[in-house]
């Protein structure tokens, strides 16, 4: 199988090569439009801010490839929220392949929301023998709101949309491959989607 992980300079990605080493299979890091395209299974990451990053997807013309890729694509964090409309972060365009934006924690708790909390209402085969209230590791400030495209959820002052799901692309504003067993589950049942 071939795997891409994006690589355009916002992304942690050395922790998901180790994730998917793990798992037997060698990821591909590259920001080559004809590779991403061509791989069985595409990962898009992010840390940092949402306006930097989204100007890094631009130079390097990645824009307009993300949203047209066909096999099953992964934005984990911040990849997530900008496959979405919106993000009240920089006053952000994403790539809108979610209808929906990403707001900024309100809830007079501590921001960022760093560590483990639980996943809740699970309706994907991303999630197949993964218990519900199972722990997973997030960092991240802004949150994507419940919606349609909701496969789990979280609560931290209010519930939110923890992962999203739409035709083949999926998201995880969770990082899986610093969750333990069950992120690395969550990883493998990925590479399993048809």
């Amino acid at each position: 199988m071939k795997l891409s992980i994006i690589d355009y300079g916002a992304g942690n990605i050395q922790s998901l090569i180790f994730a998917f080493r793990r798992l037997g299979i060698e990821p591909v890091v590259t920001d080559n439009p004809e590779i991403i395209t061509q791989s069985d299974r595409v990962i898009f990451p992010g840390v940092g801010e949402a306006g930097s990053a989204m100007h890094k997807i631009r130079e390097h013309n990645l824009e307009n490839v993300i949203p047209s890729l066909k096999q099953p694509v992964l934005g984990i964090c911040l990849g997530m929220q900008l496959m979405c409309a919106h993000s009240k972060e920089g006053d952000t365009s994403g790539l809108g392949i979610f209808d929906t934006d990403v707001l900024k924690f309100d809830t007079g708790l501590k921001v960022p929301q760093i560590g483990w909390n639980t996943i809740e209402g699970l309706q994907s085969p991303l999630f197949k023998g993964i218990k519900e209230g199972s722990y997973m590791y997030l960092v991240h400030s802004y949150y994507v709101p419940e919606n349609t495209f909701a496969i789990a959820k979280t609560t931290y002052g209010v519930s939110y949309a923890s992962a999203l799901h739409k035709n083949n692309f999926y998201g995880t504003q969770f990082h899986p491959e610093k969750s333990g067993d069950a992120g690395a589950l969550i990883l493998e049942n990925f590479l399993k989607i048809d």
